[in-house]
């Protein structure tokens, strides 16, 4: 039966599977653990295990199967290859031999075994394993090699097969192979997670024109000849570059931008017109120019001389008279706006591709590519921890899994001796990488996606939000609902709201409900403090309000939080920010941002503050600000929900009763209610530690208890707030946001205040 060849899962890589759907698995005959050998054109030929086929390939008639198979049988993506089913016989015994550099003392045959069973080997293959966490680094594995088999031939590891450890190294069983082990695929489709269509977009540009010329000279149209690939740091475009180089069998050079900067004239062009050359002589060829803004900035604004030839002459090499013939050129950047403008034109860079940031599921592969060779323990939820790394790039989690092992390698050092050439194998098999571990490692690493601009993912949920059920639920329309249910708003082609206001007395909880709206809706969270963003430099200020929102868009699902607004948004006109006038540039930059030509897709701007008669009244139009959303003093029902969430984890006595603490705090705020329950606190703990010995404390800890006469002691110290006057002003405030047009709202509400 023919097949076509199609990449494995992240998850299933490594493990020498072959997933077939179930109605060629039924043509076939075979059932799941059965054996089936693939083969390729050129004689190429691997033996592999049946899976069964994932849903969405049911009667596509596709073979999946990982880089170190096709490899094996010689194939790559979407060629056709034979299948039939394997007679394989159990292994009696098989000799491995093992790198030099694994000094491993003790028997670790039976861990090796484990580890192969079920896999079909053949005589002087290559076997990726990982040997706990001694392998070299996350997700790699060291290469085994099959040094002999009994039976010869394919065979398959059993429980009862003996496995036999060879005297040779595998280097030297190996004959020479260059570079790296042979068979040994260094990167391949399965190690890139969370780029599937970015990856489908470089492959129809690159392994089409290279494998199928005829197709593009049928259309009567030149191939591709350049890709640019551009993103944060860290997302994997070099990763890709390598993958598609090893995957297509084409000739690959890397230039790296300072080895061709030369200080003698005419000397940096001579070294990349030999690089096009080489890539021309050995055809079909790939150059990769990695971090291509260093070589190739924008000439108007390049300091010195080298680097406008170098431009000049990377143009003229790209798109000269001369044919360049079968070459491809992949450029990676992640700041392709400093590139010079001439080389992203087609025939250049024909195709520009965004490998943003990945979402949910991305990082759940990229974690899955990351443990893969690691000996996870039980109940490591890998799902939880793609929920809870908004931002982070795949090098974030590749660095987190890397030290989550380092934190399961410092657990058993001590009973490792440092001094002896080799570990014991029962050592190296007891490492395991706990939910412990990974936790601990989760906290020390920031997400460079967002880190000059990162605050916090905030962990707050509506829970710790008490009463306020009428600002809640709009908050939840307005943010979470466009974010949740998209197919409602398209389908009624609504818009979701740009921005929301929340105004209101300090202290009434605006910035905790910020915090919570963008947890709930799963969203990375930038917060910025009005006066962080103002500079005595002009220009400065509106430079750091672009950079936060080219941060959300990248980032987007974002919620970017603008605490006490006023403070930056005043009223243009008048005469705020001094003689400068930059509060007035940074309130034009921030109507741009938020209703300009740049569309913002999935980003939500919130603000607050307590005065806003004093914002620009531009800001407040629907399309920018859309949603007022007044934050009241909370009435008694509130409070008490308040007074509640405060007191959940505290030892309360018997006799507090919330509802006559909440009729007793008429005119406090959110705030003014911590801080009760916080001095009640503190009033039960001075009573207990003036009562009993110093050495008791620790025994009768348990006994404290918060009673009715300590909170009527924080009552008395802790005073409201919000005045009478102040609520009924911010009470005219709402029905004038509600009433008035712009111009008439500002001079009531300034009014208001005055």
């Amino acid at each position: 039966m023919k097949l076509t060849v199609k990449p494995l899962k992240q998850k299933d890589a490594g493990r020498g599977l072959a997933a077939v759907d179930r109605q060629s698995m039924h043509e076939l005959d075979v059932e799941n653990g059965d054996y089936i050998v693939i083969e390729g054109k050129n004689q190429g030929r691997a033996v592999a295990r049946v899976w069964p086929g994932y849903p969405e390939d049911e009667g596509r008639g596709i073979v999946r199967i990982d880089g170190q198979l096709r490899q094996e049988a010689g194939v790559g993506i979407d060629d056709k290859v034979t299948i039939e089913k394997a007679d394989v016989k159990p292994a009696n015994s098989v000799t491995i031999a093992l790198p030099q550099n694994l000094q491993i003392r003790g028997d670790i045959t039976p861990h090796i075994r484990d580890k192969l069973s079920g896999q079909a080997i053949t005589q002087g293959q290559n076997v990726p394993f990982g040997f706990g966490l001694m392998g070299m680094g996350s997700g790699q594995s060291i290469p085994l090699k099959v040094a002999s088999t009994d039976p010869d031939g394919t065979v398959v590891v059993t429980d009862s097969t003996t496995i036999n450890i060879s005297e040779r190294a595998a280097e030297e069983i190996a004959q020479g192979a260059s570079g790296g082990p042979e068979g040994t695929p260094s990167v391949t489709y399965e190690d890139i997670g969370g780029l599937e269509g970015e990856l489908e977009q470089v492959r129809e540009m690159i392994e089409l024109p290279m494998r199928h010329p005829e197709l593009f000279s049928r259309l009567g149209i030149d191939p591709p000849k350049g890709v640019l690939l551009h993103g944060p740091p860290g997302t994997g475009k070099t990763l890709m570059a390598k993958a598609v180089a090893n995957e297509i069998d084409a000739h690959f050079q890397t230039i790296s931008g300072p080895e061709i900067m030369s200080k003698y004239y005419g000397e940096s062009e001579e070294k990349l017109r030999e690089v096009f050359e080489d890539a021309e002589q050995n055809a079909p060829a790939i150059i990769f120019i990695d971090e291509l803004d260093s070589i190739a900035p924008k000439r108007e604004e390049a300091g010195g001389d080298v680097e406008r030839r170098v431009v000049a002459q990377l143009l003229s090499l790209m798109d000269g008279l001369e044919e360049r013939g079968e070459v491809t050129v992949i450029a990676a950047t992640n700041r392709v706006d400093a590139i010079d403008p001439a080389l992203r034109r087609p025939g250049r860079f024909d195709r520009e591709i965004d490998i943003g940031v990945p979402d949910r599921e991305g990082r759940l592969e990229i974690m899955q590519v990351h443990t893969r060779g690691m000996p996870l323990a039980d109940g490591v939820d890998l799902e939880a921890y793609a929920d809870n790394t908004h931002g982070f790039v795949g090098a974030d989690l590749e660095s987190l899994a890397k030290e989550g092992a380092m934190n399961a390698l410092r657990r058993i050092r001590p009973e490792i001796d440092l001094e002896e050439d080799e570990i014991p194998a029962d050592v190296l098999d007891s490492l395991q990488v706990t939910e412990r571990d990974l936790k601990e490692a989760l906290k020390g690493i920031e997400p460079s996606a967002l880190r000059e601009v990162f605050v916090e993912v905030p962990d707050v949920t509506w829970d710790q939000v008490g009463g306020l059920e009428d600002t809640k639920e709009r908050l939840r329309e307005t943010i979470q609902w466009p974010l949740d249910y998209p197919e409602v708003f398209e389908s009624l082609d609504m818009e979701a709201a740009k921005g929301v206001l929340m105004y209101g007395p300090p202290g009434t909880g605006k910035t905790l409900m910020a915090k919570a709206v963008a947890n709930e809706s799963d969203s990375n969270f930038i917060s910025i403090k009005g006066p962080e963003l103002l500079s005595k430099w002009v220009g400065e200020s509106e430079k750091g309000v672009r950079e936060v929102f080219s941060k959300a868009r990248e980032n987007a699902p974002t919620v970017v939080f603008f605490d006490e607004i006023d403070s930056i948004a005043t009223e243009r006109g008048s005469g705020g920010g001094g003689g400068t006038q930059v509060s007035e540039r940074v309130v034009s930059q921030l109507l741009t941002e938020l209703d300009g030509l740049e569309e913002l897709e999935d980003v939500v701007v919130i603000a607050t503050s307590n005065r806003p008669d004093l914002i620009d009244s531009a800001l407040l139009r629907p399309g920018r600000l859309d949603r007022h959303v007044h934050v009241p003093v909370p009435d008694e029902e509130a409070r008490k929900a308040i007074f509640e969430v405060h007191t959940r984890n505290k030892p309360v006595a018997d006799d507090v009763d919330l509802d006559w603490l909440a009729s007793e705090t008429e005119g406090y705020v959110g705030a003014d209610i911590e801080a009760v329950t916080r001095e009640a606190s503190m009033a039960a703990s001075r009573e207990f530690i003036h009562s009993v010995d110093p050495e008791e404390i620790g025994e009768s800890v348990g006994n404290v208890r918060i009673s009715k006469e300590h909170f009527e002691q924080a009552l008395d110290e802790v005073t409201p707030s919000v005045t009478d006057k102040t609520k009924e002003r911010y009470e005219e405030i709402e029905e004038q946001f509600d009433s008035a047009e712009p111009a008439q709202e500002k001079d009531q509400l300034g009014r208001t205040f005055q």
